[in-house]
């Protein structure tokens, strides 16, 4: 009976296991820091002029025209077999960057990368659907750990091998096959989840707990927040329960309607609209960013005439990224007072980095505007995702994540058409970078903005209060309710 508990109890040690494996190999691709060289360079011979108005484009327009399919599928199909799908758009992906030539072959491939980001979804949520929520919060560690120590291995490993061996960019990519195909391979070896978040929930055999206080998401968050490593608590599922026996066509009409209702509800917390509306925009320049940061770079030194640290550069800032979202947690702020004040501050730094990026003519200038603007936004969205998730289920959380994500892509497409495009305005990289920089400005001045309105409206009512109070020193507290 004791072996039984036992297996019982560590149950979700080996889909953890074999999901971290999965992630490692999936982002252990050396080739990534070197895209750009790699296209430009002999193996492939396109001009920056294709690899940025016509190529690099495309992955944004499927990504976003995925993103919402493959958010619902992913839950129907209970996350596995789109596991499986992210595995075999690697291998295509790598396979065409290794073999295909031209420009439309490359469109192809930025597609299928479009279908791995799309699919991602799926790595996060899958581990929900197989462990018992005391497991929640050490288990996302796990597989987000993962992902970013293999990110930065691989950084690491491609600028030796590049630096030291003088590996050519074709080999990095064949490693990179490789790797994605040992994932693919991980992928096969998950369990097969017997219920998903929404429409393969299992329904409780007692009405699911009220969120406190009807509904926490409804409320202004208070002063004290329930502690930063509660994220992933759950204050009980509405998709549990709410029917029985359901027929098959009314479920996803039902789920439907309920996602709906769920939305209008954590919107309507301003606290949570505006760290959502931050997350959204910084997300959408953040990823435009990284889209064309390595043009840039070979624009202000071009890769066959200089030494190249782009593997140096990603491994660096992604650690350092990783650093600083670590040390937040130790950080003991009123982020309900101070949070928009920290948004507008390091937007300012974001807004400055890409300026200096912009206008210096130095890599290493350059290099270092990178690491500081990535390094910002990895803290930054670490802050939002604490303070968007505390009083979230993890069902709302993976819905206004979705909804976010989803939103910060239509902003990006919208920047891409106007920008980059060929459509568009089609502009050179030398300016696209003053163009996003003048984007962060823009942010950074709406969160100034209304964090000085926060921050005047709390001094302004706690004078109120204090006046008040001593007007009136024997009647009830202006923070007590009056006893009728």
């Amino acid at each position: 009976m004791s072996c039984f508990q036992t297996s019982a109890s560590h149950s979700w040690i080996y889909p953890t296991v074999i999901l971290c494996l999965f992630g490692f190999f999936s982002m252990m691709r050396p080739s990534e820091p070197f895209l750009m060289l790699y296209l430009s360079g002999p193996d492939k011979n396109l001009t920056s002029e294709e690899i940025t108005n016509e190529i690099f484009p495309v992955w944004t327009y499927s990504y976003l025209v995925l993103l919402l399919p493959v958010f619902i599928l992913t839950d129907y199909v209970r996350y596995k077999p789109v596991i499986v799908l992210q595995g075999i758009s690697f291998i295509i992906t790598w396979l065409l960057l290794l073999f295909g030539q031209g420009v439309k072959t490359m469109q192809v491939v930025e597609f299928f990368y479009g279908m791995v980001s799309a699919t991602e979804v799926a790595y996060y949520a899958y581990i929900y659907s197989m462990v018992s929520p005391e497991h929640y919060q050490k288990v996302s560690g796990y597989c987000r750990s993962a992902t970013l120590v293999a990110y930065t291995v691989a950084s690491v490993l491609a600028q030796l091998l590049v630096s030291l061996a003088n590996l050519s960019y074709f080999y990095l990519n064949v490693l990179s096959l490789a790797s994605v195909s040992m994932a693919f391979l991980f992928s096969l070896f998950l369990p097969m989840p017997k219920k998903s978040m929404f429409f393969h929930a299992k329904p409780s055999k007692e009405a699911p707990p009220k969120p406190p206080g009807k509904d926490a998401v409804l409320e202004e968050p208070q002063k004290d927040h329930e502690p930063a490593g509660q994220v992933f608590t759950v204050s009980g599922n509405p998709y549990d329960g709410q029917w029985s026996s359901p027929k098959p066509e009314n479920v996803a009409l039902r789920v439907f309607v309920q996602w709906l209702q769920d939305l209008k509800e954590c919107y309507s917390s301003k606290h949570l609209f505006y760290w959502s509306l931050w997350w959204a925009f910084s997300t959408a320049g953040f990823n435009q960013v990284l889209n064309y940061v390595q043009v840039l770079w070979d624009y202000k030194a071009p890769g066959q005439s200089s030494v190249i640290y782009n593997g140096a550069v990603e491994a660096i800032a992604t650690f350092g990224g990783a650093l600083a979202a670590f040390a937040v947690g130790f950080v003991k702020v009123n982020w309900d007072l101070l949070g928009e004040l920290a948004l507008a501050i390091f937007s300012v730094v974001n807004a400055g980095s890409l300026f200096l990026m912009h206008y210096t003519t130095n890599i290493w200038v350059c290099y270092a505007g990178y690491l500081l603007f990535k390094t910002g936004y990895m803290l930054l969205i670490t802050i939002a995702v604490f303070q968007i998730a505390v009083n979230l289920s993890v069902e709302r959380y993976a819905l206004v994540f979705g909804i976010n994500t989803f939103i910060a892509l239509v902003i990006q497409t919208i920047i891409t058409v106007i920008v980059v495009d060929q459509g568009g305005l089609g502009l050179p990289i030398s300016i696209q970078f003053l163009v996003y920089g003048s984007y962060f400005a823009v942010i950074a001045s709406i969160f100034l903005m209304r964090s000085i309105f926060i921050i005047y409206s709390t001094k302004c009512r706690k004078t109120v209060q204090s006046s008040a109070t001593s007007q009136n020193p024997y009647g009830p507290h202006p923070e007590e309710p009056e006893n009728n």
